[in-house]
């Protein structure tokens, strides 16, 4: 595909059929137990509203907006339209008068189940070493193997030959990276502890298929395959596979640079917090496995035994980019927190001593990345708060130190809530949080209130995460989802080289948006007006890496946050 187009920094007008992005709606749709709110921000304030069936244009239900509501990171007055009342599965769309009509959604108790479905699935998308094929439901989205030419970079400390096999290319590029392969398969496997039972029946149609293990998790163990192929004899793990220059624009299997292992550059190359990442993924892996494949499992947990053992003589080996090599580094100044989790995580699959003296040794300063200081509780460079997490869901016996992770937790958690219930769009972003993937702040921040609910069970916290997805499908200031292939009017040119390079007419499906980024570092965002307020610095067009690229890292937190709202306990 090749393509440019920039949305329109005004709201748009109304389409042939009365469609207009005044109105925004969750283009899915909505559960039938949960609150049903609309946005309606046009010029002038409105009054009434309709939401009719989509299929007969019958008035389903009738209501008065709300009060018009400053909501200055957007430029938008936006008043809301509550239909919670209306609980009648089906397709609808709203109407308001002089204004339009919204782009049509569902209610359904399983309203989610396809936004999970493609979402997941999208990680099969980007999956390396092997041939690829979303047909017969996508014809023609297919690649055959790609980088299958390994070998070591000289930063890396070896030589000779070297295998290039498995994981999923990190984002619209192609390399692949340790640790942020590590938080996105510790918030899917997480996603797996906690809703195991609403997806281990869902079918990805990916090639192992109808084995003996659920779909769900024959996907990550694609991932963590290559990630066991990055650790050394002595138990380190080098930090990423990639080859030395970001390719082109073009299919998988034609980037033919060698995927080289890179690191450090100097003894004992590897990285710090790539190992505890490692470490932390490969525990939740030696649990979660077990029951399907012991000795998988068992290999796992193997692996971050050796880990855990590396980084307890190595703590803080960080990595820089070597000469030569301009793909993504991930650099993290401080490795203790992913060494927290990695403890966390080998203490709650081995109840070993050991693991659980470390933690609480080292839990309490940890605390600051649960609220205000850290937004959201987590992210690939924060990674704290899943240690402390991990502790109280597994069932920690040190009273103290569940009460005070408990407490610290809630009250982060309330004031997500209270922060989103006092935004015009209902969400939990702050000014700050319009940054290269802010779409990720949005879904973690729903995960945080997910993760928080497990541990305290408060309606509000889950309603809330809601309402953050609620944004991502379509609530917001563009009337956009920010999933492809997602609703009536899903963006479509993502920063993504298959769907850029590719002879289809629509991008690869499932992907998430970076969205908006107030710090413009692309050419595409430095063109939009200087007083583009920051919820808007966004651009539809693939030239725009900095607001429009998919990564793993953001489709985890959203998968994540739609197995929890999928029918279920």
């Amino acid at each position: 595909m090749r393509f440019l187009l920039v949305l329109s920094l005004s709201a748009a007008a109304l389409a042939a059929d009365g469609v207009t992005t005044y109105i925004k709606v969750d283009q899915a749709g909505y559960r039938t137990d949960a609150p049903k709110v609309a946005m309606v921000a046009a010029k002038s304030p409105a009054a009434d509203f309709t939401v009719r069936d989509a299929a007969t244009g019958k008035v389903m239900f009738s209501g008065k907006l709300g009060p018009a509501v400053n909501e200055p990171d957007s430029g938008d007055r936006p008043q809301v339209a509550d239909f919670t009342k209306l609980t009648r599965s089906g397709s609808y769309f709203i109407e308001v008068p002089g204004v339009g009509r919204s782009w049509k959604f569902s209610i359904a108790p399983d309203v989610y189940a396809r936004p999970f479905y493609l979402a997941m699935r999208a990680f099969y998308g980007q999956r390396c070493g092997t041939a690829v094929d979303l047909g017969p439901e996508f014809p023609g989205y297919s690649y055959p193997p790609c980088h299958l030419k390994g070998g070591w970079h000289e930063s890396s400390g070896k030589t000779g030959p070297r295998e290039s096999t498995k994981g999923w290319h990190d984002a619209g590029d192609y390399g692949r990276y340790v640790v942020n392969s590590g938080i996105t398969t510790g918030t899917l496997l997480w996603a797996w502890e906690l809703f195991g039972d609403r997806i281990k029946n869902v079918n990805l149609n990916i090639p192992e298929s109808n084995n003996s293990t659920p779909d769900f998790l024959d996907e990550i163990r694609w991932n963590l395959e290559w990630m066991l192929t990055m650790q050394d004899t002595d138990g380190g793990v080098w930090q990423k596979q990639t080859t030395e220059k970001f390719s082109g624009f073009v299919m998988p299997d034609k980037d033919d640079q060698p995927s080289l292992v890179i690191g450090a550059g100097k003894p004992p190359y590897k990285s710090s917090c790539a190992t505890a990442d490692f470490a932390s993924v490969m525990a939740i892996a030696g649990r979660v496995y077990k029951p399907y494949d012991a000795d998988f499992a068992g290999k796992a947990l193997g692996a971050a035994r050796k880990a855990w053992a590396w980084v307890e003589q190595n703590p803080n080996v960080l990595f820089n980019n070597p000469p030569g090599v301009n793909t993504g580094a991930y650099g993290d100044s401080d490795c203790s927190d992913e060494r927290l989790w990695a403890a966390a995580e080998l203490w709650r699959t081995t109840r070993e001593g050991g693991f659980e003296k470390y933690f609480l040794a080292n839990y309490a300063p940890f605390s600051k990345e649960l609220g205000e200081a850290g937004a959201p509780g987590e992210g690939w460079a924060h990674v704290g708060s899943m240690g402390l997490w991990t502790y109280v869901l597994g069932g920690g016996k040190d009273a103290g130190a569940v009460a005070a992770i408990t407490k610290d937790s809630l009250t982060a958690a309330d004031s997500i809530v209270a922060r989103a219930k006092a935004h015009g769009y209902h969400i939990a972003m702050r000014t700050q949080d319009y940054v290269w993937g802010s779409n990720g702040v949005a879904a973690n921040y729903a995960m945080q209130l997910m993760v928080t609910n497990a541990i305290r069970r408060n309606p509000a916290y889950v309603n809330t995460a809601l309402d953050n997805l609620h944004y991502l499908l379509g609530r917001n200031t563009f009337s956009l989802s920010w999933v492809t292939r997602v609703g009536e009017n899903p963006y479509r040119h993502p920063h993504h080289r298959p769907s850029g390079a590719d002879n289809n007419a629509e991008p690869w499906p499932g992907m998430l948006s970076g969205g908006p980024n107030k710090n413009r570092q692309d050419q595409m965002l430095q063109a939009l007006p200087k007083d583009t307020p920051p919820a808007r610095v966004y651009v539809d067009d693939q030239a725009s890496y900095g607001s429009n690229e998919m990564a793993i890292n953001w489709n985890a937190p959203l998968v994540f946050v739609l197995a929890g709202a999928l029918p279920g306990k």
